[in-house]
């Protein structure tokens, strides 16, 4: 299928494999050095995505290479002429300074504020700001890298360390899930092939949070078979990481929002590792497949949290999701409520809604829910199998799917808006009067069902009783801040503040900054904020509140 976000043209010439060797500049926030290319097949010629990328030098053209005109989506065409015979090419090139998918932080912007802080963030497609490459996931490559990072900062890759500075992935992936990081961190094992890395005055905190990573992917093992990667490690990151976590391959980005104190987040680690088979083995070949990804792995993580938490706690979770994902839903277009998605002419960006997630989970609950999981479970652990390591379409999945069970229609799940009649009901009965031994999910759902009519003067009462505008729970001073706005109460305008400059994390920056900009003393009070939050933001987003604030 032909991938409308990506320029290369792998039935010509296909990127197989890539050796990256770059040095790292902070004192520039650029990244220099050498992409080498191996090719097969090879053509005359071949097209790589780029956006923003100095090419210096190439090696392995017959008469140079051109840089195309810049799309604001899409970058730059690179399209380079191959020698006769040319089975890899070598790109010398630099990064520019606002690289769109790495972010280069201060060191006031670190935990540890001595030394600065690089990340990449290379999904949906990100990666072509930081090497040039055929930038779909329908493009599969293995990878090397070498990194000369300053001391005494450690680099860390989506690969297997082969040494320090040293780095190697065996299996192939897609572009997007190719990852670094730099920075002033230690690492704390949980087992044999699960550990934590982190800024030093992180790291206890944080291995404590995440220390059922081990049993985690023994459980995910025990439902849909072995892990296919080696290690699993997770790096904290600094807060200005834009999302929850990113699937990278032996090395899942987290967000510090997730550390809790009490395990009640960790349901994100379950859905990173998740990826791991549905994701990372199996991926979406193009982003109106996005479901692929993200449906699987949302039913999958639920699974997860079943087997080690119990289902009660797995059910309230969900439960919340569907929630958010109806309310997200009522200001979708129709159009983007479908789990395969048009997104020509878009950033692939703009389909990372709930809706891949939470309706894909849906619908393979459907599954299970009318087949059984005696049924059902073998099935989803063949499906992984038979497609392990390549990148596949609805389509496909359709056509798999039927040979097992071969009267299903999915048509009005895949390509019709909203919930289908046939979605499960999900309940939970959480309970009404709040104690203190409530987890995340139950502030949630207790606050989110206060009508929307509440006034500054009972949210006044409520916060002398609970303190909600100080709470540290990064989910709940969300859900509290958005309230605080929509009423008008001004005692949590210092921590709304606070907030939004500390945190990065797109799923609480958006919406808060979507509430603020509806009256004109709110537009003012985003402006004032902005101001100072943007230096700190990821460029993802920057974007994305640029557009709220025009």
């Amino acid at each position: 299928m032909h991938d409308i976000h990506s320029y290369g043209n792998p039935e010509v010439s296909r990127v197989r494999h890539v050796e990256l060797d770059l040095a790292v500049s902070f004192s520039e926030k650029k990244l220099r050095g050498a992409a080498t290319l191996t090719l097969d097949p090879a053509g005359r010629q071949l097209i790589l995505d780029t956006r923003d990328l100095t090419i210096l030098r190439v090696n392995g053209a017959a008469s140079g290479f051109t840089v195309g005109p810049r799309d604001a989506n899409l970058g730059a065409p690179l399209t380079i002429e191959l020698a006769p015979g040319a089975r890899s090419v070598v790109v010398e090139y630099e990064t520019s300074p606002q690289a769109s998918g790495l972010q280069w932080l201060e060191p006031s912007q670190t935990a540890g504020k001595r030394h600065p802080f690089l990340f990449s963030q290379s999904q949906a497609i990100h990666a072509r700001s930081w090497m040039p490459i055929q930038d779909s996931p329908g493009v599969r490559v293995t990878y090397s890298a070498r990194i000369h990072a300053p001391l005494p900062l450690t680099p860390l890759m989506s690969a297997r360390i082969v040494r320090p500075g040293h780095f190697h992935l065996p299996q192939p992936i897609p572009p997007y899930l190719i990852a670094l990081a730099v920075g002033d961190v230690s690492f704390q094992a949980i087992s044999a092939r699960c550990g934590v890395w982190a800024e030093p005055s992180v790291l206890a905190k944080a291995a404590k949070e995440f220390e059922d990573m081990e049993k985690m992917v023994q459980a995910a093992e025990g439902l849909y078979g072995a892990y296919p990667w080696g290690r699993y490690d997770l790096l904290v990151l600094p807060p200005s990481f834009p999302f929850g976590g990113m699937e990278n391959p032996c090395l899942t980005f987290a967000t510090p929002t997730v550390i809790a104190g009490d395990k009640s987040l960790v349901s994100l680690v379950s859905h990173e590792l998740a990826h791991s088979w549905s994701g990372n083995l199996v991926t979406n070949s193009t982003w109106r497949d996005f479901w692929l990804n993200e449906g699987f792995t949302t039913y999958f993580e639920r699974r997860i949290q079943e087997a080690l938490y119990g289902r009660r706690r797995s059910e309230m979770e969900l439960a919340i999701e569907i929630g958010e994902l109806s309310k997200e839903m009522k200001d979708l277009p129709p159009a983007d409520q479908k789990l395969v998605v048009d997104l020509a002419g878009r950033d692939p960006d703009e389909g990372m809604t709930l809706v891949p997630y939470v309706k894909g989970a849906l619908m393979l609950r459907m599954l299970e829910e009318k087949y059984g999981r005696a049924r059902f479970d073998p099935w989803m652990k063949a499906y992984f199998a038979k497609f392990a390591f390549q990148s596949i379409s609805s389509e496909q999945f359709l056509t798999f799917l039927k040979e097992t069970f071969p009267g299903e229609d999915l048509s009005a799940w895949l390509h019709q808006p909203g919930l289908p009649p046939t979605a499960p009901k999900v309940t939970y009965d959480f309970e009404t009067k709040p104690r203190r031994e409530w987890v995340t999910q139950e502030w949630l759902h207790w606050l989110r069902a206060m009508p929307e009519s509440i006034t500054a003067a009972e949210l006044s009462a409520l916060d002398q009783q609970w303190a909600f505008t100080e709470n540290g729970n990064s989910e709940i001073a969300a859900q509290w801040l958005a309230m605080a706005i929509r009423a008008g109460y001004s005692p949590a305008w210092p921590r709304l503040e606070e907030f939004l400059i500390g945190v990065g994390r797109r799923k609480f920056v958006k919406p808060l900054f979507e509430a603020l900009v509806k009256t004109p003393d709110g537009m003012a009070r985003a402006r004032a904020i902005y101001a100072k939050a943007r230096p700190g933001y990821h460029p993802i987003t920057q974007t994305t509140v640029d557009a709220i604030l025009k």
